[in-house]
């Protein structure tokens, strides 16, 4: 019997074992730099739909469809960006708290009128590039490739959003 429980045991360390040609430590830093990310994306999802939600004035129309497209977008990325922090082997943060103290953007409050919603949006979304692009000196390093192919598109991803959003306060 024991040497039974020996020989599960074995194989569940075998099975938790990572070894994708990247470090643990460096996983540990590539990880740390998404969790920022996935807060900056979450936070960056949340006032989206909040100013779906609320906006008003001569653009909601335009701007309640656009924020919507966003917001739907930004719900698969934050998929994304979790689970390549599992597929690297460390827990995603997953909590309101979490987010607010990794996140580099600032909850809103109160409801802004709708310029100030797209001003807030595209700060949110240079946000999102900074915070992804501090990230790839550890990708580069590791020669993590699905990271770095993740971290690029999300970065295209939210300076077209910000160039758009921009194109509505000139």
């Amino acid at each position: 019997m024991a040497k039974a429980k020996q020989k599960t045991a074995a194989r569940a360390t075998r099975a938790t074992k990572i070894d994708i040609g990247i470090t643990k430590d460096a996983r540990g830093e590539i990880a740390d730099g998404l969790s920022r990310l996935l807060a900056d994306e979450y936070t960056l999802y949340l006032k989206t739909h909040n100013f779906h939600w609320n906006v008003t004035g001569p653009m909601f129309n335009t701007l309640h469809l656009m924020f919507e497209e966003h917001y739907t977008e930004a719900a698969a990325a934050v998929d994304q960006v979790a689970e390549r922090i599992r597929a690297l082997g460390f827990p995603a943060p997953g909590t309101y708290k979490a987010y607010a103290s990794l996140s580099s953007i600032k909850e809103t409050e109160g409801v802004p009128e709708w310029r100030e919603m797209v001003a807030q949006l595209v700060e949110g979304h240079e946000a999102c590039v900074r915070t992804a692009r501090k990230v790839f000196p550890a990708v580069d390093e590791s020669n993590d490739e699905p990271t770095a192919d993740l971290l690029t598109q999300r970065m295209q991803v939210h300076e077209k959003t910000a160039w758009m959003l921009r194109s509505l306060l000139e």
